[in-house]
């Protein structure tokens, strides 16, 4: 268990600085083909998903229903890989939309998307780690670590809708 431990350790480092900067280098590679506008709705639609399998798997831990827990935390999962597929390409493939907002709500827009980025980085070792302490039944370290995972992932998936809702006017 121990060796396991460690090798997912550094799985999750890996991956907790591969992902931000795959993303970061691939927002300045730009592909000569024009997708869909239709895509935002649709990877906002998936974080609202996301957040709404966050909240199910919580219900379902407090029950005692683990199976269900793991199931909608798996589930989370993949609609944040799949969300993260499509929004990259998407700016990989389209020009960046500018808020055109004025006065406070500027300012509320912003923190919002600010505070979306950073804690969309920061949640990733969150996640993966809280994860891979399910899976392997460390009940109590999972426990110690969802509770700050839980509302951060939490907070990640609702702003990324509240960010597409405030931009879209301006698509």
């Amino acid at each position: 268990m121990e060796t396991t431990t460690k090798n997912y350790k550094k799985l999750i480092t890996v991956l907790s600085i591969a992902i931000p900067v795959a993303v970061a280098i691939l927002f300045g590679v730009k592909i000569d083909i024009e997708l869909p506008v239709f895509l935002p709705p649709i990877y906002a639609t998936i974080n609202g998903f996301t957040a709404v399998l966050l909240v199910l798997a919580v219900i379902a831990v407090k029950s005692g229903n683990i199976k269900r827990h793991e199931l909608f935390i798996k589930s989370a999962l993949v609609c944040s890989a799949l969300f993260l597929v499509m929004y990259v390409l998407y700016h990989m493939t389209s020009n960046s939309t500018t808020f055109g907002g004025q006065g406070i709500i500027k300012y509320v827009y912003y923190f919002i998307l600010i505070t979306h980025i950073i804690l969309s980085i920061a949640v990733i070792p969150l996640v993966l780690t809280t994860f891979v302490r399910g899976l392997n039944r460390e009940d109590e370290k999972h426990r110690k670590i969802a509770k700050y995972t839980f509302p951060l992932w939490l907070y990640v998936a609702v702003t990324g809708v509240v960010v597409y809702i405030m931009i879209n006017p301006y698509y």
